[in-house]
């Protein structure tokens, strides 16, 4: 009988086997065609024990199947529904429109599941193996499943649309001929993209994908030592979290749930760059526990990013860079041992609203932090802190941040800088401690009152002059813009001369230091 032939009536084509014939017989009645034995060696997909004749099927027949199947017997809908089975030759439904139900679990297929432009409703591969799925642009109304599937080189699913969810929990993909091993831009996935205790071995690319919920690589395990990135998604928008962190091992439903304490976890690691450049994350980024081994080439590269919150609360990373320059966060979540050493870190242009400490991080810490991310000084990363703590009535905090900022300027300057910023430094801080000033006022008031009270002092003039006073005269002297009617009365000669001399160019080093502080304090207030 001729392909076709008989499809009406659902009679078996001629030149089936005894095989290919029981899986026709199953799709019409929806039931699973499974040709396990029952021996986890023997039915492993990905283990090496031959399957025979009776455990084959030609990826033509299941293509005849999905594409121009026999009608569903009565009161059942057809399906293609297979476990155990191989399927040899290329399973192509390049452009095809499907419409049965299709599960396969434990599946080997000998070629590569070529689906580009092919349509779906739902697509379930659980536990499968096969060299490759080509499936540009494949559109799904419901589900794409691909958990615990093996795929030796890679997976495409550039620009494919998937209505609900993509699931890639505890798949294993190889780098294809391009370095890729997932090759995803352009992807759009209605809900969650759950790729948990995924093992990449090459780039998975997310460029410009679009997720409708969450993505989770919660306990992934992602590696590409041969090139610049293990996980490549600049321009990612996840309407949600973006979870970077442990997963639950030994759970069967990978559920997407924090694992509760004392679960045994296995935590998300990158062997390779991330790089979210761009990104937009709805709720958060959350790098709790997160592992990153770097070259020093390699970074987790975090460039305009937005997002309400980043947990940046991984191991740090020992080689490599963070970099989270032009970066707009609401809270910043963090740990005083997640940040990278002095020369990693690069956050210039970041902007966070408020910090959110987890464990001890004190305040002479957080300013190594900002020192860690400037290598060559800047204002803006110890402005932006100083405004943090502002916000949080952290004051004195955020002084104490905008005196360091001072002190690191300092360096930059010339000898003469140098030695007028120690001057300031010593004397009032800058203007940040003007108690400071009141004290070397009281100081030096005292000291010159106790002077003046034994120098020779003529009137200027014999008439009209006041009653000599050496403690106004002293404090006449200190104040610069302040006439107490005393400093131009009376006469000084040889050492008391330069004591006035010096008192008065103190007076203006301290008036001038305190009027500095309190108008960049005004200007911030």
């Amino acid at each position: 009988m001729s392909e076709g032939a008989g499809i009406r009536t659902g009679d078996l084509p001629d030149d089936l086997t005894a095989t290919e014939a029981g899986m026709w017989q199953a799709f019409r009645n929806g039931s699973v065609y499974d040709l396990t034995s029952g021996d986890f060696a023997v039915d492993d997909p990905h283990g090496g024990h031959p399957w025979g004749p009776e455990r084959t099927v030609r990826a033509r027949i299941v293509c005849w199947l999905l594409l121009d199947g026999p009608p569903a017997l009565a009161g059942r809908v057809s399906a293609l529904k297979l476990a155990g089975v191989r399927i040899t030759d290329p399973l192509d439904l390049a452009g095809g429109q499907v419409t049965p139900y299709v599960e396969l679990r434990g599946c080997r297929f000998d070629e590569e599941i070529r689906l580009p432009e092919a349509r779906f409703t739902t697509l379930r591969l659980v536990d499968c193996a096969a060299p490759r799925l080509e499936a540009a642009r494949v559109h799904t109304e419901g589900d794409l499943h691909l958990p615990r599937c093996r795929f030796q080189n890679g997976v495409r699913l550039t620009d494919a649309h998937i209505g609900t969810d993509l699931l890639l929990n505890q798949a294993v993909a190889y780098r294809d001929r391009s370095g890729r091993s997932i090759a995803a831009d352009g992807l759009t996935v209605g809900q969650d993209l759950q790729a948990e205790m995924l093992e990449s071995h090459g780039e998975f690319s997310l460029r410009g994908a679009q997720i409708g919920v969450s993505l989770s690589l919660r306990g992934a395990k992602l590696a590409n030592p041969y090139a610049r990135f293990a996980l490549n998604a600049p321009q990612l928008t996840v309407e949600r979290t973006l979870y970077l962190t442990p997963a639950g091992v030994g759970n069967p439903l990978l559920s997407g749930t924090t694992p509760a304490r004392g679960t045994r976890i296995q935590r998300f690691e990158s062997r390779g760059g991330v790089r979210l450049d761009d990104g937009r994350f709805g709720d958060a980024v959350d790098l709790e526990r997160a592992g990153f081994a770097f070259t020093d080439d390699q970074e987790l590269s975090l460039r305009r990013v937005q997002t309400p919150e980043l947990r940046f609360l991984g191991d740090k990373p020992q080689r490599g860079k963070v970099v989270l320059s032009g970066a707009r966060i609401g809270n910043l979540v963090d740990r005083a041992s997640s940040w990278p050493d002095a020369g990693s870190l690069h956050m210039g242009g970041f902007t966070y609203e408020s910090l959110v400490p987890q464990g001890p991080f004190p305040l002479a810490q957080r300013l190594d932090w900002v020192a860690a991310a400037t290598a060559e000084y800047a204002p803006e990363p110890y402005e932006r802190l100083a405004a943090v703590l502002r916000a949080a009535g952290e004051d004195e905090d955020a002084r104490e941040v905008l005196l360091a900022k001072q002190r690191r300027r300092r360096e930059t300057l010339p000898l003469a800088g140098k030695f007028w910023g120690y001057l300031q430094d010593w004397t009032v801080a800058y203007g940040y401690r003007p108690g400071r000033a009141a004290v070397w006022m009281a100081v030096l008031w005292a000291a010159g009152t106790l002077a003046f009270t034994r120098a020779d002092h003529p009137p200027v003039s014999s008439g009209g002059h006041p009653v000599w006073s050496p403690a106004l005269f002293t404090l006449d002297l200190l104040l610069p813009v302040i006439d107490l009617g005393q400093a131009g009365q009376w006469q000084l000669r040889g050492g008391w001369q330069w004591l006035a001399a010096a008192l008065i160019l103190i007076g203006w080093v301290l008036a001038t230091t305190v009027a500095a502080g309190a108008t960049r304090l005004l200007r911030r207030s």
